[in-house]
């Protein structure tokens, strides 16, 4: 488990074809009387060409994270499609500074990218600003914290901090961008990931710092 509500799956893919870090996958699940859903996950796991990472946070009435989460058990089957996406998408290639901002479950792609930069033996600096409701919530805290050459981690708390937390429980702001993010000037990517409203906050803050609009980039659910 990743957290009470939340379990990372791997599946063996034989022929996968890879993924781009920040790329997603349709998860379909069909009942024995035909009835068929499906939903979207974001892939964690680096690039291997054999297998991926899918984290998956429980949704209270939700139709397939209850099951992925609580039934899904070793050798099931499942169907996919993807991977899906080209432009929430870290490539090796890219050299500039990268600006990662997370709300809740939205670590899950921006964690594929720190894990693909590694992968690669990337020199791209990478800031990770991830913000939780609380400590229990925060995803890959174990991995997290053991910490990765070029790449500087903060989290923000919305509703309980530690308490060696510098910062008291609250949103996020400007001022936290200003403080964990990238200067303007240094002309980073950014990627922002979360529930809708944390997103469009955060992009139109990064705009307002003085961030070229086409640099930030955005992938929000719910």
């Amino acid at each position: 488990m990743e957290s009470a509500t939340a379990v990372t799956l791997t599946l063996d893919l034989p022929g996968w074809p890879g993924h781009l870090a920040g790329q997603h996958v349709d998860v379909r699940l069909t009942a024995e009387d035909g009835y068929s859903t499906q939903r979207s996950y974001s892939i964690a796991s680096a690039p291997n060409g054999r297998s991926l990472d899918l984290t998956v946070q429980r949704t209270s009435g939700g139709e397939v994270s209850p099951y992925l989460v609580d039934e899904l058990v070793p050798g099931d089957r499942l169907e996919l499609r993807g991977p899906v996406g080209g432009w929430f998408v870290w490539r090796q290639q890219q050299t500039e500074p990268i600006l990662l901002v997370a709300g809740g479950s939205g670590l899950v792609p921006l964690m594929c990218m720190v894990r693909a930069r590694e992968a690669a033996g990337s020199r791209a600096p990478f800031r990770l600003l991830c913000a939780a409701r609380t400590p229990s919530d925060l995803l890959y805290r174990s991995e997290l914290r053991q910490g990765a050459p070029g790449l500087d981690t903060t989290y923000l708390y919305s509703r309980e901090a530690p308490a060696d937390s510098p910062r008291p429980p609250g949103r996020i702001a400007p001022e936290d961008l200003v403080r964990s993010g990238w200067p303007p000037d240094f002309e980073p990517t950014c990627y922002v990931c979360g529930p809708t409203a944390f997103v469009e906050k955060t992009a139109a803050y990064l705009v307002l710092l003085g961030h070229a609009p086409e640099r930030v980039r955005t992938e929000r659910f719910g």
